[in-house]
């Protein structure tokens, strides 16, 4: 019995009916896979005219890699190019449903068309992030050595995902989001090629709505034509025209891409934390937004916004931590979809606040010294004195209490005496700080009296 992999399984000679009429019977999306560089919309920037992965691709001299990108940006279809285009074997595996049993089959298989037929083999492997450390290394020796081509493709990062050692014998080729123009320019093709695509139904759909379809697809052609195949399947009651009901109907709400523990997750984060401190109040709400749809952790939310106020606002404006703790309570006790607010109110104050990161940058320095130095001992005036016995070591003998002398500032030495004259904290001159400031210099005025 033939074994169909998943490229094959979608020709149209595998899917005919009872009257061998050749019925594709396959997603649109699967269908409009192009074929050559002709048909590929997007990715200029590695696949353009001169550019590298191309002249490869074109030589049929590919190196093994790792194609990175968010989903519906081209990677199995430009996986499935170089399989019609290369002269070597290709072989197809995914890492989910794929163990080291089917690698190894794979590199017995490669050694026998190496070794008989002097061709070489290049393995696809679909979601590689999937594959563990120890099934990644399975394939070192046999990419260093060239008895494989490997192809991997994954949608999270691979410099997270994929060991190092792997890492170095492959190149990471990053493919972008499409942009609202590639996905309308696809959207127009599957309308009007009459083979592949919807051209025999004459379906009828306006610049206008393409225009909506790609900007709700957000990057992902899959997306872009799977919408536009349900929608021409409605327009079939209306008289093959696809209007704004049918994609309202269609369009309800927008899938997130978001993976609470994928590498879209770290980046909008990192774009959060960015945004309130770069002071920017709409930025913050708007990635705010798009965790909270996303179903993100509303605790872990509010400590990052707890952290932000502590770190990048800090004593400019001390009560930016008092509202952020506030909203850690808050979302705690009240919990979603209500949380939403308390933590819409921390985010815009610690957004709006005056900023300052110098307690940050002091507790930073303070422990870069004590882990590094000897610091030497506490200085005796300072050191406990409320046991029996420590005054006769000397504890706490000396000492001026702060509180018997004008403005209660008075002069010693605090730092041990390997320190002395260390600075850690320097106010800077931004909200209330600089009010701190100003009072950390008349503190010194009155001790040089």
């Amino acid at each position: 019995m033939e074994t169909l992999d998943l490229f094959s399984a979608s020709l149209p000679e595998n899917n005919s009916n009872t009257d061998n009429d050749l019925i594709d019977y396959s997603p649109l999306a699967s269908r409009m896979r192009p074929r050559n560089f002709n048909e590929y919309i997007g990715q200029e920037q590695i696949l353009g005219k001169g550019r590298f992965l191309r002249r490869m691709i074109e030589e049929d001299k590919i190196p093994s890699m790792i194609l990175y990108g968010p989903p519906g940006t081209g990677k199995t279809t430009l996986a499935k190019m170089i399989a019609n285009m290369t002269k070597s074997n290709f072989e197809r595996l995914n890492a989910v449903a794929s163990g080291i049993n089917d690698v190894r089959k794979l590199i017995d298989k490669a050694n026998e068309q190496r070794k008989f037929y002097h061709k070489r083999t290049i393995i696809f492997l679909d979601e590689i992030h999937r594959f563990n450390k120890a099934q990644q290394d399975v394939l070192l020796p046999y990419v260093e050595d060239g008895r494989i081509i490997l192809i991997g493709a994954t949608t999270e990062n691979p410099y997270f995902e994929v060991n190092h050692a792997l890492l170095s014998r492959v190149r990471v080729i990053q493919l972008q989001p499409l942009t609202d123009e590639h996905i309308t320019k696809i959207l127009q093709m599957a309308l009007t090629d009459t083979k592949r695509g919807l051209g025999k139904q004459k379906i009828q759909c306006d610049e206008k709505i393409l225009s909506a379809i790609a900007q709700f697809a957000s990057g992902d052609a899959r997306i872009a034509l799977n919408i536009l195949e349900q929608a021409s399947d409605i327009a079939r009651e209306n008289n093959n025209i696809i209007n704004e009901n049918i994609i309202d109907t269609l369009l309800e709400e927008r899938i997130q891409k978001y993976d609470k523990n994928g590498d879209n997750h770290y980046d909008i984060v990192s774009a959060f934390i960015k945004s309130m401190r770069g002071s920017d109040p709409d930025a913050a709400i708007h990635y705010l937004a798009r965790m909270l749809a996303a179903g993100e952790d509303i605790n872990f939310i509010a400590r990052r916004i707890a952290i932000c106020a502590a770190e990048d606002v800090g004593n400019a404006d001390p009560q930016a931590l008092v509202i952020a703790m506030a909203a850690v309570q808050a979302v705690q006790f009240i919990g979603m979809p209500e949380a939403r607010i308390p933590l819409a109110q921390a985010v815009t104050y610690v957004a709006c606040a005056p900023k300052s990161n110098a307690s940050y940058l002091a507790i930073d320095k303070a422990l870069a010294d004590v882990r590094a130095k000897d610091c030497g001992d506490v200085p005796i005036h300072l050191r406990d004195c409320h046991y029996k016995g420590a005054a006769k070591l000397g504890h706490g003998i000396n000492y001026k209490y702060a509180h018997d002398y004008p403005y209660h500032i008075v002069k010693q030495d605090y730092l041990p005496d390997k320190m002395k004259g260390t600075k850690y904290y320097t106010p800077t001159s931004n909200g209330y700080e600089k009010t701190i400031g100003q009072y950390l210099k008349f503190c010194e005025q009155c001790k040089n009296k």
